[in-house]
């Protein structure tokens, strides 16, 4: 072929998204799976979806999401002006590198966390470093250390996914107090709702301190609108105003504007699916004790545990009973699962054939 990509596009690996239902069923010849793998909200979304978009009509969308920016800068006590609408937060990331990231730049990210941080760095040239967690956590202290004079950003997962765990207020401020106000920091909040531990970072006030953030969050997990794209960036009007110049005209479609402002106005629902995930966490964290795994306190509507085996043949196994779930290995935990919350019935098949598969080694 004589047409060739940029040679960064050809080193580039696609996307890993857990694999389709539709290819599982036909592999595995089921009617039926349960989709545990990519921490979706199985309890759906808002009734009011359903009424707001009869209201769209065949025009082309609000190019600014006027409205839904609106209602969510006056729910969060901020200026339109103060908030940008993507599809999606993968959407919101790649913005992020369009803006700011040029060849021969770094970025750093803790690891195991959210993949597109990596893919986003290599797509513009730029050089990825990565710092492990420690005890599950993300080490801020060792990103500080990290960074050298081509860092251009910081990506920060709180609560990080895979691990479900957090860092503090106290912890973050100290570590902007080390960082260089020319590097961007991206607070990826996507798992917000579901905070259970206490000293949960205020970044709503910290990016009116520090100029150098950006607050990434999501109408996907609490609200259910996976299948909508769409996200939300929080910073100060100068990096607003750099991402709008590198958007996509029309990237938010009008069913999606429709459906985040109906559940942005929904409450009730958004309070509901908080209130099953820590519900079934519990059981979950009971179940996983009397198996004898070791599991990370999670404050997200996931866990990450540990089977004490190599997990994928679990995985293989919880696929043969029409459940999917989502191995460790991929994250450098191969004894470890990573499993969404789901409905009170999902998470009591999701025990049973736990029960079935383990019962025997466990007791």
């Amino acid at each position: 072929m004589s047409v060739k990509p940029r040679q960064i596009i050809e080193t580039l690996p696609p996307y890993r998204a857990a694999r389709s239902v539709d290819t599982l069923k036909r592999e595995y010849g089921l009617e039926k799976i349960t989709k545990l793998a990519a921490n979706e909200n199985t309890l759906g979304f808002s009734e009011n979806v359903w009424d707001a978009l009869k209201k769209i009509s065949s025009q082309y969308p609000d190019g600014s999401s006027y409205n839904l920016r609106s209602e969510l800068a006056k729910k969060i006590g901020l200026a339109p002006e103060n908030l940008v609408i993507g599809n999606g937060s993968f959407e919101l990331l790649y913005l992020a590198g369009i803006a700011y990231l040029s060849h021969g730049d770094e970025t750093i990210a803790a690891v195991p966390s959210f993949g597109w941080y990596k893919t986003v760095t290599q797509i513009f040239g730029a050089k990825f470093v990565s710092v492990p967690v420690k005890d599950f956590h993300v080490d801020l202290n060792g990103i500080a250390e990290a960074v050298t004079e081509k860092t251009k950003i910081i990506w920060l997962c709180n609560p990080n996914n895979p691990t479900g765990t957090i860092f503090t207020q106290q912890e973050l401020e100290n570590f902007l107090q080390k960082i260089p106000g020319d590097i961007l920091v991206i607070l990826d909040e996507a798992y917000v709702d579901f905070v259970e531990e206490e000293n949960f970072p205020d970044s709503i006030s910290l990016f009116k301190k520090y100029d150098n953030i950006l607050i990434l969050r999501t109408f996907s997990k609490a609200e259910g609108l996976a299948g909508f794209r769409v996200g939300y960036a929080i910073s100060n009007e100068e990096i607003i105003s750099a991402l709008n110049k590198v958007r996509i005209p029309l990237n938010v479609n009008a069913p999606a504007q429709f459906a985040a402002l109906a559940s942005l106005r929904d409450e009730e629902f958004r309070k509901s699916t908080v209130k099953n995930a820590r519900e079934q966490k519990n059981i979950f964290y009971k179940e996983f004790e009397e198996l004898g795994f070791s599991y990370v306190v999670s404050n997200t509507n996931f866990i990450f545990f540990d089977v004490g085996r190599e997990s994928d043949s679990v995985v293989e196994a919880f696929l043969k009973e029409g459940i999917l779930i989502r191995g460790g290995s991929e994250y450098g935990f191969p004894t470890m699962i990573r499993l969404t919350i789901g409905t009170p019935e999902e998470n009591a098949r999701v025990i049973q054939t736990f029960r079935k598969i383990f019962g025997g080694e466990h007791g």
